[in-house]
């Protein structure tokens, strides 16, 4: 009876060794099986950083209106930059031009007043730069003899497309019809003594020092037609009117 409760005995042994060898297999393998899905999960988690660093970036790409901006700017500095650079330069160049050139009047040229014979009844006035600067000419010499209480206007058409300048040395002329050929002019009388008046930059405005220039000793005769010419930069265009 031992003998048999001993076998059985080895035997369930046997058997329970068996089935929990068995079961710690399964287990295991299970176990080690439920691990590793763990594992997988958190590795499939890692492209999550990748995936918003890269959204982050791609904003300040498609931002291109801070380089677009920045290049904008700078375009427009350096358009700023031409542009001021550009207006003290002709600053700088009109200051140049007013330094070199003045008008022309009495007190930077020599003036003259000669009758001709031709034209009939007609004078020359020449105006000589005797002055350091370029001088202009503006519009038409103010002309009044003796006491005269009015003054002859320039005659349009005579008018030059520029202004008469004068380089130091250089004269320039202006024609004076003194009196009516056919004689129709009135309130005809002999003067003796001349002014002449220039003007600025604008008309009848005032260019500076008069001019008195000499008349011959026995006068000039004029009358109510009396005109003048604009001034010319060739005396034969003050003498051809």
């Amino acid at each position: 009876m031992r003998i048999r409760r001993t076998s059985h005995l080895l035997a369930l042994t046997a058997l329970t060794a068996l089935a929990l060898t068995a079961c710690e297999d399964g287990t295991g393998v299970k176990d080690e099986g439920a691990s590793r899905p763990a594992s997988s999960t958190a590795t499939a988690a890692q492209p999550t950083p990748a995936t918003d660093k890269g959204t982050g970036t791609a904003p300040t790409k498609d931002t291109t209106g801070s380089s677009g901006s920045t290049g904008s700017s700078g375009k427009t500095g350096g358009n700023t930059g031409g542009n001021t650079g550009g207006s003290t330069g002709d600053k700088a160049a009109d200051d140049t031009a007013s330094d070199t050139r003045v008008l022309c009047n009495g007190s930077n040229t020599k003036v003259t007043a000669q009758p001709v014979a031709r034209p009939l009844n007609h004078m020359l006035l020449t105006v000589t730069n005797t002055g350091s600067k370029t001088c202009d000419l503006t519009y038409y010499p103010v002309v009044r003899f003796d006491e005269m209480q009015w003054v002859p206007q320039g005659a349009k058409e005579t008018q030059p497309q520029a202004v008469t300048t004068l380089a130091p040395g250089e004269s320039g002329y202006a024609g004076v019809l003194l009196s009516a050929a056919d004689g129709s002019g009135d309130g005809g009388q002999t003067a003796r003594k001349l002014t002449i008046a220039f003007q600025g930059y604008t008309p009848n405005s005032d260019g500076g020092a008069s001019a008195t220039p000499s008349l011959p000793a026995k006068g000039v005769y004029y009358d109510s037609s009396l005109a003048v010419t604009f001034w010319q930069q060739d005396m034969d265009d003050a003498l051809s009117w």
